[in-house]
């Protein structure tokens, strides 16, 4: 069976730019929006990433330059990683308890698994031929089982270390 190139090259710009320009939007949001780095540092202190200046800082950092390298295709998977990475965080301190749909008072977790499963397939895809890995000539060594691993476990340990230094949830009243 022979393998469409076109195709894959087609699917991994399409999912690289949805993912990347949502990630600078997003990213752009917390810098520059309403509340601007203080409103979302106050935020993530309320969902209990202390303090919240750092995280909001990392966060919005890694989200920008995330969705840059996933628009330019370079270092895909570790580009993915990110997403990945914030999505992770999101997912458990924000939207696990409270339901898998969106709708849901508080927001489901649908959305932030949805990017993280694309986050992942994007790191397997890697940048292809419409990308700057594939002019670099690092495409096929960056996807694959190879990248979809490298996107997994750095998105996943980033997200454990910056859980473990940042996150301090209220703790419930005792009755």
């Amino acid at each position: 069976m022979a393998v469409d190139v076109a195709g894959i090259d087609i699917a991994s710009f399409v999912l690289r730019v949805s993912v990347g320009g949502t990630l600078i939007a997003h990213g752009w949001n917390h810098a520059f929006g309403g509340g601007r780095i203080e409103g979302t540092a106050g935020w993530f202190e309320s969902m209990g990433l202390r303090p919240g200046r750092p995280h909001a800082l990392m966060a919005t950092g890694t989200e920008l330059g995330a969705g840059l390298l996933l628009l330019l295709g370079l270092l895909t998977p570790l580009a993915a990683a990110g997403a990945v990475g914030t999505m992770v965080v999101a997912f458990i301190t924000a939207h696990l308890r409270n339901g898998f749909f969106i709708f849901r008072p508080g927001q489901g977790y649908e959305y932030v698994l949805m990017i993280i499963m694309v986050a992942c397939a994007l790191g397997a895809l890697g940048g292809a031929g419409a990308s700057l890995d594939g002019v670099l000539g690092v495409s096929d060594d960056l996807s694959g089982w190879t990248g979809l691993t490298i996107t997994a476990l750095a998105g996943g340990l980033g997200a454990a270390l910056l859980l473990a230094a940042f996150w301090r949830p209220a703790r419930p009243e005792a009755p």
